[in-house]
Protein backbone atom coordinates (compact mmCIF):
# COMPACT_ATOMS: atom_id res chain seq x y z
CA UNK A 1 0.00 0.00 0.00
CA UNK A 2 1.40 3.40 -0.93
CA UNK A 3 1.46 6.44 1.35
CA UNK A 4 -1.23 8.13 -0.77
CA UNK A 5 -3.53 5.12 -0.41
CA UNK A 6 -3.18 5.05 3.37
CA UNK A 7 -3.76 8.83 3.55
CA UNK A 8 -6.92 8.43 1.47
CA UNK A 9 -8.26 5.92 3.98
CA UNK A 10 -7.66 8.17 7.00
CA UNK A 11 -10.75 9.24 8.91
CA UNK A 12 -11.02 12.78 10.28
CA UNK A 13 -12.01 12.82 13.93
CA UNK A 14 -12.70 15.85 16.14
CA UNK A 15 -11.70 16.54 19.75
CA UNK A 16 -14.58 15.66 22.05
CA UNK A 17 -12.94 15.15 25.43
CA UNK A 18 -9.72 15.97 27.28
CA UNK A 19 -9.19 14.28 30.62
CA UNK A 20 -6.37 13.82 33.07
CA UNK A 21 -5.61 10.30 34.21
CA UNK A 22 -6.27 9.51 37.87
CA UNK A 23 -3.94 6.50 37.67
CA UNK A 24 -0.92 8.07 36.01
CA UNK A 25 0.58 11.39 37.00
CA UNK A 26 1.07 13.81 34.09
CA UNK A 27 -0.99 11.78 31.61
CA UNK A 28 -3.53 13.57 29.43
CA UNK A 29 -6.09 11.53 27.51
CA UNK A 30 -7.46 13.10 24.34
CA UNK A 31 -10.55 11.58 22.77
CA UNK A 32 -11.48 12.41 19.19
CA UNK A 33 -14.67 11.17 17.48
CA UNK A 34 -16.41 11.12 14.15
CA UNK A 35 -19.27 13.64 13.74
CA UNK A 36 -21.82 10.81 13.93
CA UNK A 37 -20.35 9.74 17.30
CA UNK A 38 -20.04 6.13 16.11
CA UNK A 39 -16.24 5.85 16.19
CA UNK A 40 -13.52 7.31 18.39
CA UNK A 41 -9.75 7.68 18.54
CA UNK A 42 -7.96 7.91 21.87
CA UNK A 43 -4.57 9.51 22.24
CA UNK A 44 -2.58 9.48 25.48
CA UNK A 45 0.06 12.10 26.05
CA UNK A 46 2.57 11.96 28.88
CA UNK A 47 3.96 15.32 29.94
CA UNK A 48 7.55 14.90 30.97
CA UNK A 49 7.96 18.45 32.28
CA UNK A 50 6.14 21.76 32.60
CA UNK A 51 7.99 22.91 29.50
CA UNK A 52 6.70 19.91 27.52
CA UNK A 53 3.66 21.62 26.05
CA UNK A 54 2.47 20.25 22.73
CA UNK A 55 -0.38 21.64 20.71
CA UNK A 56 -3.71 19.87 20.70
CA UNK A 57 -5.56 20.41 17.44
CA UNK A 58 -9.30 20.48 16.84
CA UNK A 59 -9.07 17.42 14.59
CA UNK A 60 -6.70 14.67 13.57
CA UNK A 61 -6.76 12.11 10.79
CA UNK A 62 -6.66 8.55 12.10
CA UNK A 63 -6.27 5.22 10.37
CA UNK A 64 -9.54 3.25 10.41
CA UNK A 65 -7.75 0.40 12.20
CA UNK A 66 -7.03 2.76 15.11
CA UNK A 67 -10.69 3.69 15.65
CA UNK A 68 -12.88 2.11 18.30
CA UNK A 69 -16.65 1.78 18.16
CA UNK A 70 -18.84 3.60 20.67
CA UNK A 71 -21.35 1.09 22.06
CA UNK A 72 -23.18 3.29 24.57
CA UNK A 73 -25.93 5.41 22.96
CA UNK A 74 -25.58 8.24 25.51
CA UNK A 75 -21.83 8.50 24.87
CA UNK A 76 -22.43 8.27 21.12
CA UNK A 77 -24.88 11.21 21.28
CA UNK A 78 -22.46 13.22 23.43
CA UNK A 79 -19.56 12.56 21.06
CA UNK A 80 -21.68 13.38 18.00
CA UNK A 81 -22.81 16.70 19.48
CA UNK A 82 -19.30 17.75 20.52
CA UNK A 83 -17.59 16.57 17.31
CA UNK A 84 -20.16 18.45 15.23
CA UNK A 85 -19.75 21.57 17.36
CA UNK A 86 -15.96 21.43 17.00
CA UNK A 87 -16.20 20.85 13.23
CA UNK A 88 -18.56 23.81 12.83
CA UNK A 89 -16.48 26.15 15.01
CA UNK A 90 -12.89 25.26 14.08
CA UNK A 91 -10.56 24.42 11.26
CA UNK A 92 -8.94 21.00 11.77
CA UNK A 93 -5.52 22.50 12.58
CA UNK A 94 -6.82 25.07 15.10
CA UNK A 95 -5.00 24.73 18.41
CA UNK A 96 -7.46 23.99 21.20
Amino acid sequence: MSIQESDAEAVRVWLVERTYSDDEQNLIILTYATPDGERYFRKERALTSFGDVRDTTAAVDAAPTNLGHVDDSETRQQYAAEATRMRDAHDPNDVI
